[in-house]
């Protein structure tokens, strides 16, 4: 096995991937082929499809991710983890062989612009199976409040790094989910202040 002592490292990753995981069991369990949007380093793609040995995993990011979540996928040297995708929410997605019926996608949509969080859920029916189910995890507003002083902190640091970012109302993200035909299934809370949002369409 190629070990690759340098590879990008999260520690968020390492810190919030178990809670997620619990959350991705129950609602993932009779999924079959999942596409991670904004797979980052790479950590959650193995930690994940190694815990979920029925399931193809596959992660996804833009170019400059790539080598990274390589590096993590030929260490672990999973079989249910494909090469990974470039996927860019600011480009036109293909349409993909086979249509993936789950999504997952962590501490992503603070990070977009809104037009970029738009676009990202415009295009997932060009991905998705019709029975599919989308798992977001990471931090939300509810009724155009923060949930807490360290969200607040948060998102002003995320606004003056770029001032497109920001915390996401919940209510604005679930009308997008709607819009596409998906239904909140679960809002779960999540450690530090997150939250793990499914939804599910019929």
């Amino acid at each position: 096995m190629q070990i690759f002592p340098h590879k990008p490292f999260s520690a968020a990753c390492e810190r919030n991937r178990d809670p997620i995981l619990e959350v991705l069991k129950v609602h993932f369990a009779d999924r079959q082929r999942v596409l991670e949007v904004g797979s980052g380093t790479g950590q959650h793609a193995v930690h994940f499809a190694a815990a979920m040995p029925h399931l193809v995993w596959q992660s996804a990011d833009r170019a400059d991710y790539l080598p990274g979540i390589q590096q993590w996928l030929a260490e672990a040297g999973l079989p249910n983890t494909p090469a990974p995708l470039t996927l860019d929410v600011n480009d036109a997605w293909a349409a993909p062989a086979t249509r993936f019926d789950a999504i997952f996608s962590a501490n992503t949509l603070h990070i977009m612009g809104w037009s970029e969080v738009e676009r990202f859920f415009a295009q997932l029916p060009i991905m998705l199976a019709a029975n599919a189910v989308l798992a977001i995890y990471g931090p939300f507003n509810y009724g155009g409040r923060f949930s807490s002083e360290s969200n607040a902190a948060f998102d002003a640091a995320l606004r003056a790094d770029n001032p497109k970012r920001g915390i996401r109302d919940f209510e604005a993200v679930d009308a997008l989910a709607k819009g596409i035909g998906f239904t909140l299934i679960q809002d779960y809370a999540m450690p530090a202040n997150n939250r793990c949002l499914v939804w599910g369409r019929s």
